[in-house]
């Protein structure tokens, strides 16, 4: 009988120890003018290291301690964490709430609170089980809360999952959550929407320009748009509700491919293989470990390919970043939006990282940075595929030897200035011949033939006008449209030219240009091409008359 009362001594003991340390946890006082609160800085945490401590044994735990400084953000954990928080009613009305946890991707949730009658109820949830299993139709978790008028409750929650145990709590009055869900959806139809755009805009570039890396940019983008509808809860609400197995395993397999893709687009934008083949041939080898964590990700716990794939995320887009600025050191010019587009992404990759592993703070920043990033990523990579178009238009028009405007570049200049001089207007063409190039290459080669093409664009660019155009025409051909000039003008500067190539040549292999000059006020020309035949006609006339010297154009 004695130790019966000693048994019952000692339980009112520990009740009375774990009463009263509920009773010195700050409670959130609500009232009428209650609309929002964080209630993180108040709530106790109890880490369970087993994840099997029952319902009851956490209610009577004396080892609940403050919420860390930095927050409720513990990383990846395989604990379980409860919650414990108490909510005070000092009105003469009761009061409904709602509470909210606002990171959609925790495996198991459970939330305890007493009823009138005095019993605990528990709902249980989490992204491991069917979407209607949660009290509210919504991507995050929400769950009612009522306090009696002139009370106080003390509400408990549990957590456990395979990636991050990031709680970001807070209770809403009813009006404020509304406000709260319509500025958000609100932000994410801007988001998804700009997505959308982005995805049909470069879709139908793609058609007209059939450059391959806006394929990869095309999937890139819609594997990661995908990849943030899961990561924000929306895909598991409005796409697979009932297959929660499918809607963890999704989060792999589309990360997963961003990666794949995403490696793909900068090889194939920078073309990595040319300037850098030994980081290209390790970008090769992230693009399998991507691909290695997709075909994971079907068999092994989600638990075990997470963490890797996150690392392997950091790892990728450094590499892109590397890629990206040796391109840039090289002077591609697309490579300045593409580092800019890489560079928003990795801050708001980092940004987020250290908030999945518990090193920052979960807010609304933090929780955002990554998909912020990415938006802006994906408008700025929009930019550099035009950069890239504009790139290849004038690649297409530029001699890869002497860098100057082509063939294609000239017939299109030509075509533009003659229909100006048709107008009113007046121009010039020029067509040059460097003399006995064929001889000069069978005596010195073909490499110090390559190198007088080049000396000759270079005089010819440097002497003539600002506003006229050397063009490379073909072989030792060079063709030169001169805009707003006549007959006797565009004849002064060939003359001009022809002397700087004769000075200017070395003594041990002399170098000179014959020149045909023709302009529209020389004839009743129909057409670009009757202009360039008369030019023509004029240079040879040069070559038979002796070569080195400029002939104009006599109809």
């Amino acid at each position: 009988m004695q130790r019966c009362r000693l048994q019952a001594l000692l339980m009112f003991l520990m009740l009375g120890i774990a009463t009263g340390a509920v009773a010195r946890e700050p409670a959130v006082v609500i009232d009428a003018g209650s609309s929002y609160t964080r209630i993180v800085p108040v709530v106790s945490v109890l880490e369970d290291p087993t994840g099997k401590l029952e319902f009851e044994q956490v209610r009577s735990s004396t080892a609940f301690k403050p919420a860390p400084q930095i927050g409720t953000n513990f990383g990846f954990s395989q604990s379980a964490w409860w919650v414990r928080f108490s909510l005070s009613n000092p009105g003469d009305d009761d009061r409904h709430f709602v509470l909210r946890e606002d990171y959609p991707l925790i495996d198991h949730l459970e939330f305890w609170a007493s009823a009138h009658d005095g019993q605990w109820h528990e709902i249980a949830t989490g992204d491991r089980t069917a979407f209607s299993t949660r009290e509210f139709v919504h991507r995050d978790f929400l769950f009612d809360l009522e306090v009696p008028a002139g009370e106080q409750r003390t509400f408990y929650l549990r957590a456990a999952s395979a990636g991050p145990v990031d709680l970001n709590l807070a209770i809403y009055g009813p009006h404020a959550l509304v406000a709260s869900v319509s500025g958000e959806q609100l932000a994410y139809g801007a988001y998804y929407g700009g997505f959308i755009v982005l995805v049909l805009y470069n879709f139908f570039i793609f058609l007209i320009v059939r450059d391959r890396a806006f394929v990869f940019y095309l999937l890139y983008a819609a594997s990661y748009g995908l990849y943030f509808a899961i990561h924000n809860g929306l895909a598991f609400q409005f796409l697979w509700p009932d297959s929660p197995a499918w809607g963890n395993q999704s989060l792999l397999v589309m990360l997963s491919l961003s990666l794949v893709f995403g490696m793909q687009f900068t090889r194939t934008f920078l073309d990595t293989a040319a300037f850098a083949p030994r980081l290209d041939a390790f970008a090769r080898i992230t693009q399998w470990l991507a691909v290695l964590g997709l075909l994971a990700s079907f068999t092994a716990p989600y638990a075990l390919i997470i963490l890797p794939v996150a690392i392997l995320t950091v790892i990728v887009t450094t590499l892109i970043i590397v890629l990206g600025s040796i391109g840039l050191i090289k002077g591609y010019r697309p490579a300045r939006f593409f580092m800019i587009a890489w560079g928003m992404l990795l801050t708001g990759v980092m940004i987020y990282m250290l908030k999945v592993f518990g090193v920052l703070p979960h807010n609304t920043f933090t929780q955002n940075a990554f998909q912020a990033g990415s938006l802006l990523e994906m408008v700025l990579l929009s930019l550099a595929l035009a950069s890239r178009v504009r790139e290849l238009q004038r690649q297409s028009r530029t001699d890869t030897l002497t860098r100057i405007p082509n063939r294609r570049a000239f017939d299109e200049l030509a075509a533009i200035e003659f229909d100006r001089a048709r107008r009113g207007g007046v121009m010039a063409l020029l067509v040059i011949d460097i003399d006995h190039f064929k001889r000069f290459n069978d005596e010195y080669g073909h490499a110090r033939g390559d190198e007088v093409l080049k000396q000759v664009a270079e005089k010819l660019v440097n002497g003539v006008r600002q506003g006229d155009h050397v063009c490379r025409f073909g072989g030792e051909e060079f063709a030169l449209v001169l805009p707003a000039s006549n007959g006797e003008e565009a004849e002064r500067v060939a003359g001009s030219l022809r002397k700087l190539v004769q000075e200017t040549s070395s003594a041990d292999a002399p170098i000179t240009i014959s020149v045909g000059v023709a302009s529209t006020r020389d004839g009743a020309f129909a057409s670009v091409d009757d202009l360039f035949r008369a030019a023509d006609s004029a240079l040879y006339r040069a070559k038979h008359e002796g070569r080195n010297r400029v002939v104009r154009y006599v109809p």
